[in-house]
């Protein structure tokens, strides 16, 4: 199936399907389609074929190397954390958000200001969120001048405050996800508290009005035996897809890491457990790049995870977040990067001065530098080490192998 879907993208390449934009890379192109929504990787030769890119010594001003050689042009994706407020409380916040946020929040015009930064990088997707972002007033206004940049503004929301306001706003968003880390009274046991009706109700509403929607699951120790019926919930709602994240120790999470995280024996688990589940009930899975290392376990075929571009740990490079202060990190859940030399932490608005500084992300882009057991991993160069904030709290190395990893787990027992 999954090359039959690589066989299908190719086809419409071929065709010159309806395609939106093209960014050029050192490797050749990135082409965003419009049907199927896909950001598809090509070579030179591709580019030339499908694209339109003309063959002149102007076209790419470096020589050709493969895709992961040398970091992007600009990400992707940009992760914007617009306030940390939310008064949900749960306990394995990724920010610690409160309901009172953090000291100096960006407001609109700094956000827009941000915005125009990424358009002109070439930025595909944004992701929004928080804290929980539906309580802005002028989230709205912001999803569509970010449209009027040329980018698609994605959306995840707890769907437990603000939610009337974002009701009225849907269609200005590509996706928007609803954070739901398990089934009744799963919930509660994950969360800390019981707010499974109204999030249950907000995504009924929301998929009544909109195709896009879907749900976030963080995946722990606690919710990972029920996520075949998670699966099951999502195709009687009628979901386009569920995305599955990894539980990592940031913000709140980082006190409740030892109680939510996953077992060795789940993560070991978890490729054949989501894939029966995906195709058992017929609902796009899609897995945040933290997973890659319980993906490589099972040794799938490399080429095959190259060809669908399933990369590890791309902070830094693919994506990139940003504070509701504005100060950029390499993910969501990195701490930014260290002082710059004049004196302060860079702005996401500094992202193109930023971006080719000497030591930018710090561990993020030095994941080549790699020790065993990663530098003789096949999957290495996909995989790149892992979470680096897994790392970084476990064992204070950002740069070490990830410690969950179960070809880890395994070089550390013998």
């Amino acid at each position: 199936m999954i090359r039959e879907l690589v066989a299908s993208l190719r086809d419409r390449l071929a065709a010159a399907r309806p395609m939106k934009r093209v960014r050029l890379e050192r490797f050749g192109a990135i082409i965003q389609l419009a049907l199927p929504r896909a950001l598809v990787f090509v070579d030179r030769t591709m580019a030339r074929r499908v694209a339109r890119v003309a063959a002149t010594p102007t076209a790419w001003r470096e020589p050709e190397d493969e895709l992961g050689d040398h970091v992007l042009s600009a990400p992707l994706e940009a992760h914007l954390q617009l306030t940390n407020r939310c008064g949900a409380g749960c306990t394995g916040c990724y920010t610690g958000a409160s309901p009172n946020g953090m000291p100096n929040e960006w407001g609109l015009v700094e956000w827009k200001r941000a915005i125009d930064v990424l358009a002109d990088a070439g930025v595909f997707h944004l992701a929004l969120g928080g804290g929980e972002s539906a309580v802005l007033p002028w989230l709205g206004e912001l999803a569509s001048y970010a449209r009027a940049r040329g980018l698609v503004p994605n959306l995840t929301t707890s769907g437990l405050e603000g939610f009337e306001s974002l009701i009225q706003i849907t269609d200005r968003f590509g996706q928007i996800n609803v954070s739901l880390d398990g089934l009744a009274a799963t919930y509660a046991a994950v969360r800390g508290f019981d707010g499974f009706a109204r999030a249950d109700a907000a995504i009924r509403r929301l998929r009544a009005k909109k195709r896009e929607v879907g749900i976030n699951v963080v995946v722990t120790r606690h919710n990972f035996a029920e996520l075949e019926a998670i699966f099951a919930y999502a195709s009687e709602q009628r979901l386009s897809e569920v995305e599955l994240l990894r539980f990592k120790p940031s913000g709140r999470g980082a006190s409740a890491y030892k109680d939510l995280r996953c077992t060795a024996a789940q993560h070991a688990a978890f490729l054949p457990t989501v894939l029966a589940a995906a195709k058992r009930h017929r609902v796009r899975v899609k897995v945040d790049c933290s997973y890659t290392p319980m993906l490589a376990h099972h040794r799938p075929d490399r080429a095959l995870l190259a060809e669908l571009c399933v990369y590890g740990c791309t902070g830094g490079d693919f994506l990139i977040g940003a504070k509701p202060d504005g100060r950029i990190t390499a993910c969501s859940f990195a701490a930014p990067p260290p002082l710059l030399q004049l004196g302060k932490r860079p702005s996401v608005t500094e992202l193109a001065s930023y971006w080719d500084t000497p030591g930018a992300f710090g561990a993020f882009r030095t994941w080549r530098d790699a020790a065993e057991p990663c530098r003789s991993c096949e999957y290495h160069s996909l995989c790149r080490g892992g979470c680096k904030v897994v790392s970084a709290h476990v064992g204070g190395d950002p740069s070490a192998p990830d410690p969950e990893c179960p070809r880890v787990l395994a070089h550390a027992a013998a």
